[in-house]
């Protein structure tokens, strides 16, 4: 092995090395802390743990400020893997250790899966209401439905960053393309006058067809409040072959789609929260939310669910509240809120291939942690043993 390659593998094995990247990590966590008042959870998640460098803004450059939490995590994760190679002996004596950093070493390979695996959507459900599908917190899409069938809705989604792109976008079931004219991440819709294009400086849109010639979308800063949401807006146009079929305004805050006609059939375009189709329905029965004797403060919220499979192979009901979970086709339904009519509940949505990761890393840690306590526990009582002897022998 050459000097170099010692060089690199003394640093990558040196406890030097693991104290810095602790204190790193620790000053990350306080930085991402003191940032979510700005920011919202998700955001920070997003900037300061779920990157590899952080970045700031002077001006309009972004300069990088930080390392993020892939980062110090997977340089700690070699850190802790090159030190059990190279110094660690596996023997019995020293097989808490050994447990501790195995477990440790889980719980980082655990948070980088769900960071890379994760998803996380929402249920709004009334009393009476059947929905086959979640919708995401944060990520909105475009959708193109074919609606010509009654029975059948054939439904062409584009992921809002495409959009943000603004980039030609052909798809093989549509006989049109779609052309992002202008996107606003956030943005407010403003009632257009008739006149607006006459007066000296007044609003002009980008929509020729549709609620766009009725309604302006005017860019905002983007929020990060957990109590706001961002309202994105796009103007799109629709080009076939022979013409443009217009330029549509599109945006969350628009509650109907858009209806229009080509080809000898029927479509719809909206912009919508981002939704993920489930193979089975859920139907709120009832919500129950509970007080305490004489007061307004929450005491118990639960749901009971129908859940039902098209082939009726599964069809029972259930009770989800606080700490009592549906756990089904690998997803996990949280009570989480509900709304002020009181007869709409709000269900987390969570997918985590890896959430058991944490609870046997901790589990290693803990077992590695009491091993090594009681193997120094019975090295100290075996030395005090023949001190005692000797110091009751009689002169």
């Amino acid at each position: 092995m050459n000097a170099t390659l010692r060089s690199l593998r003394d640093l990558f094995v040196s406890p030097q090395l693991s104290v810095v990247l602790l204190v790193l990590g620790m000053l990350l966590i306080f930085a991402a802390t003191l940032d979510q008042v700005n920011l919202g959870i998700w955001a920070v998640q997003e900037k300061y743990f779920r990157s590899f460098v952080i970045y700031t803004r002077l001006g309009s450059v972004a300069v990088p400020v930080f390392p993020g939490g892939y980062t110090i995590g997977g340089l700690l994760l070699i850190n802790l893997v090159a030190a059990h190679v190279y110094r660690f002996s596996f023997t019995a004596r020293k097989a808490g250790i050994q447990l501790t950093h195995a477990g440790l070493i889980l719980l980082l390979v655990g948070e980088l899966l769900t960071g890379l695996w994760q998803e996380d959507y929402n249920l709004r459900l009334t009393e009476g209401e059947t929905r086959n599908y979640a919708e995401s917190y944060r990520d909105n899409e475009l959708v193109v439905v074919d609606t010509t069938d009654a029975q059948f809705d054939d439904v062409v989604t584009i992921p809002e960053r495409r959009l943000a792109g603004q980039a030609p976008l052909q798809h093989p079931k549509l006989p049109f393309r779609v052309v992002p004219k202008a996107y606003y991440p956030n943005s407010v819709l403003q009632a257009r006058p008739a006149d607006a294009t006459h007066r000296p400086g007044g609003q002009v849109s980008l929509a020729t067809t549709g609620l766009g010639e009725r309604v302006l979308a005017a860019p905002q800063p983007i929020t990060y409040r957990q109590d706001e949401r961002n309202l994105p807006s796009a103007y799109v146009e629709l080009v076939a072959a022979d013409r443009s079929l217009g330029t549509y305004l599109v945006s969350t805050g628009l509650v109907m789609p858009q209806v229009f006609e080509y080809g000898g059939r029927q479509w719809k375009i909206a912009l919508r929260v981002k939704r993920a189709y489930k193979p089975y329905a859920l139907t709120l029965l009832k919500f129950t939310f509970d007080r305490y004797a004489g007061t307004e403060i929450p005491k118990n919220f639960s749901s009971r669910i129908r859940l039902k499979t098209p082939d009726g192979r599964d069809d029972r009901e259930v009770l989800i509240y606080m700490n009592n979970p549906l756990r089904y086709a690998g997803l996990t339904f949280y009570q989480s809120g509900f709304e002020r009519d009181e007869r709409t509940t709000i269900l987390q949505v969570v997918r985590n291939p890896s959430w058991l990761l944490p609870y046997i890393a901790c589990a290693l840690m803990t077992l590695g942690l009491i091993v090594q306590f009681c193997f120094h526990l019975v090295g100290f009582v075996g030395k005090r043993r023949p001190v005692a002897a000797i110091k009751t022998t009689p002169a």
